[in-house]
């Protein structure tokens, strides 16, 4: 028997000023490459961000190679926030200039980010969660669909589908919790780095942030005061937390609300809304979130290829549409005769598409 081989996930972050980051762009891309690796690294004026997939010796060769950099060494927690997978959980490499490396619609400099740091150890986190103390608001600075999936128990909704629409709630913030000490999290504590300069230029006093964010928490204890699953940005996106003693589910099926923790997008592309459900749901439904998207993709077969689910390539379709515009009404029956044969007996419960409203 085959002995089946260990990888390691790094997810990382360090803000500092870079003067010319393309060219370390350029340099960074190559040496990943060379070595193997998988993942999204975005380098920027603000610093580096990034997830990876390598094995051992390709990650420790790589994180030879950041602390050989002047900007990237000492990177923070790169260790304890360090994963064991089973394989890549990218497809491809990707490495690329990004203005912010993580959009807020702010840029920050490094001394900003130190200036406004008020860091909260997992220790002490863990003792405030573990005695249910009153003084304190726990803020899942995430998106909303993270927060659905899990999160730490007695913990608030940031309220934002994305990032940048934090903007537009600080005064909601400033209204519910002046009075309060607020403790901020985010899966690796990136975003709660910028968030916390936000926050407190807007007015804001008394914001800390959990060092390290989730995955510093989650690979530390095993306590149960996270509930359900964790929402990463790689190829598991939904990552089993605990055991079976500590893990409780907490999401819903989107199509029947029985507990499930598996996040799906809609086939049909114009959508792409972002759900949980079961498995078999999924598939019975054929990928469509609603009946309104199963309708409106019979009409313009603006679907996404699945073939786990059916053999179409709509992408090639709507390419022969294109070629050959004449051909576009058979090409369309065709699609919407496949479609209503194999959904014949589906009785969507959700009616109506529910996507966020996105900016």
């Amino acid at each position: 028997m085959k002995k089946r081989k260990n990888y390691i996930l790094l997810t990382y972050y360090k803000f500092v000023d870079i003067i010319d980051p393309e060219v370390v762009v350029s340099e960074h891309k190559s040496f990943c490459e060379d070595i193997g690796l998988k993942g999204r690294i975005f380098i920027g004026e603000e610093g580096i961000s990034g997830t990876v997939t390598g094995l051992p010796g390709q990650i420790k060769a790589y994180k030879l190679y950041l602390e050989s950099i002047p900007y990237f060494k000492d990177i923070p927690d790169i260790d304890v926030k360090s994963t064991i997978v089973d394989s890549h959980k990218f497809e491809k490499l990707i490495v690329r200039y990004r203005k912010e490396i993580v959009a807020l619609g702010e840029r920050y400099t490094a001394d900003e980010i130190e200036k406004y740091r008020h860091k909260m150890t997992i220790e002490e986190f863990k003792q405030i969660l573990d005695s249910n103390n009153s003084d304190y608001v726990i803020l899942d600075m995430r998106n909303d669909y993270e927060y659905e999936l899990g999160h730490f128990k007695g913990a608030v909704p940031a309220g934002t589908f994305h990032f940048r629409d934090l903007k537009k709630i600080i005064d909601r913030y400033k209204k519910l919790y002046k009075d309060k000490k607020l403790i901020m999290y985010c899966t690796g504590g990136i975003r709660c780095e910028k968030a916390s300069v936000m926050l407190e230029k807007a007015g804001l006093s008394n914001v800390f942030q959990l060092d390290g964010g989730v995955v510093k928490y989650i690979n530390t204890y095993n306590d149960g005061n996270w509930l359900g699953n964790l929402y990463t940005f790689d190829g598991r996106i939904s990552t089993f937390v605990g055991d079976e003693k500590t893990h409780k589910v907490i999401s819903k099926c989107h199509y029947t609300g029985k507990p499930a923790e598996n996040f799906y997008n809609c086939r049909y592309a114009p959508c792409n809304y972002h759900f949980i459900a079961l498995p078999e749901e999924y598939q019975y439904h054929f990928g469509f979130c609603s009946e309104e998207c199963y309708l409106k993709a019979k009409e313009d077969i603006l679907i996404r290829n699945d073939f786990t689910l059916d053999k179409n390539n709509y992408k090639l379709l709507r390419g022969q549409i294109k070629s050959h515009p004449d051909k576009k009404v058979e090409i369309i029956n065709n699609v919407r005769n496949f479609l209503e044969k194999e959904l014949k007996d589906v009785q969507f419960k959700v009616k109506e598409c529910k996507k966020y409203t996105k900016n």
